[in-house]
């Protein structure tokens, strides 16, 4: 009897968050190659699309009568989906989180948390969005059978927001299988239209993402560098080059761009002589993972997540507020770039960490999970 993993890709077919696209594609393509004997994968998806073009080698991919939007909305509420029992697992909280019996039909349901911005900054958001994640969340502790996160302080945080007991887990996310500079990369950037060698970092204008400390830091450091800065949703760049301005920093060094494909983004990342993490949000920082895996010098303020990701990977920053959280990034940008045996070593560092991060692993995790339940 073959055991079926019925994982949730609604992200494939209607995508809302270009990172959640990219994690749930890999994950499930890793689930797919990891499988073990006597399993496959099946998805579970929204109307429209076609997430098999994605995922080769699922078993299958199982429809809802409902579109994305539809979908989302019925399982707000919690009402019936269509899309019925089994191992479910969601790389978000986008799953049918109703009454199921785990004991006696093998149903299970896992969702996963990536970062806590619906708690902590909810005005980042649209009230509706919001009002989704945290109702999803109270239905999680009602009915999920285990909640996964990325790290154990991610966990612990969210422990504190919902009475989630012992079905907290714990398993990292990663980049992209196969993630690394392509051959092309100086092509893909002259598309691009980015220099070479610049100080990189990630975000837009929200608070949360702390792009006003980073690039104060580049202007605090002293580096007379380019700077580029990725994952800028579109029509929030005016804003991003009004805090550059507030910072100092001149017009002409700076390049803002926005959500890339994970060959041009590794193609950034190959010019790149360090890369700048001011955010202490509790969220997954995916593009320090980005910056590990290829040997990008790592250069983040001190939080809980930064501390268990990075750890020896990077120099990370502690202060006590904005202003000297800027300094201190700044003056540890410019020792890592002071010299290029200093260079060398933070990307030699960083490239050692980057090795523990891997969708294959997180795969095998997600498989033991739910032969546990």
């Amino acid at each position: 009897m073959v055991a079926t993993l019925r994982v949730v890709l609604d992200q494939l077919v209607a995508p809302t968050e270009p990172i959640l696209a990219e994690a749930s594609r890999h994950l499930a393509r890793a689930l797919v190659i990891g499988a073990p004997s006597g399993c496959d994968v099946e998805a579970i998806a929204p109307s429209g699309g076609d997430a098999e073009l994605s995922v080769p080698g699922l078993a299958g991919v199982r429809r809802t009568a409902l579109a994305r939007r539809e979908l989302a909305a019925a399982m707000q509420l919690g009402v019936g989906t269509g899309i019925g029992g089994g191992m479910i697992h969601s790389p978000t909280l986008f799953a049918p989180l109703v009454r199921h019996d785990r004991l006696h039909d093998n149903d299970q349901t896992v969702v996963t948390v990536w970062d806590l911005r619906p708690w902590e900054s909810p005005g980042e958001l649209s009230r509706s969005a919001v009002g989704w994640y945290r109702a999803m969340l109270k239905r999680a502790v009602r009915f999920a059978d285990a909640v996964v996160t990325p790290t154990h302080s991610i966990a612990e945080r969210l422990g504190e927001i919902a009475p989630l007991g012992d079905r907290l887990r714990v398993i990292a996310g990663a980049s992209p299988l196969g993630f690394a500079v392509p051959t092309d990369e100086v092509g893909r950037r002259r598309e691009l239209n980015l220099p070479e060698g610049f100080v990189l970092l990630a975000g837009g204008p929200v608070a949360s993402d702390a792009l006003d400390v980073g690039l104060a830091a580049v202007v605090a450091s002293g580096v007379d560098l380019p700077v580029v800065v990725i994952d800028v949703e579109d029509g929030h760049e005016p804003a991003v080059a009004d805090l550059a301005a507030a910072a100092g920093l001149p017009e002409r060094r700076l390049h803002v761009r926005g959500a890339l494909a994970a060959e041009d983004r590794a193609a950034v990342f190959g010019a790149a002589l360090a890369f700048v993490a001011p955010s202490r949000l509790t969220g997954f920082p995916w593009r320090v993972v980005d910056a590990l895996t290829l040997g990008v010098p790592v250069i983040a303020a001190e939080s809980a997540v930064h501390a268990e990701v990075v750890v020896d990977g990077g120099t990370v920053v502690k202060a006590a507020d904005a202003s000297s959280l800027a300094e201190g990034l700044g003056a540890a940008l410019a020792a890592g770039l002071a010299t290029t045996s200093a260079a060398d070593r933070l990307a030699v560092l960083a490239g050692d960490r980057g090795r523990a991060f891997s969708w294959r692993e997180a795969a095998d995790k997600v498989w033991l999970l739910h032969a546990e339940l």
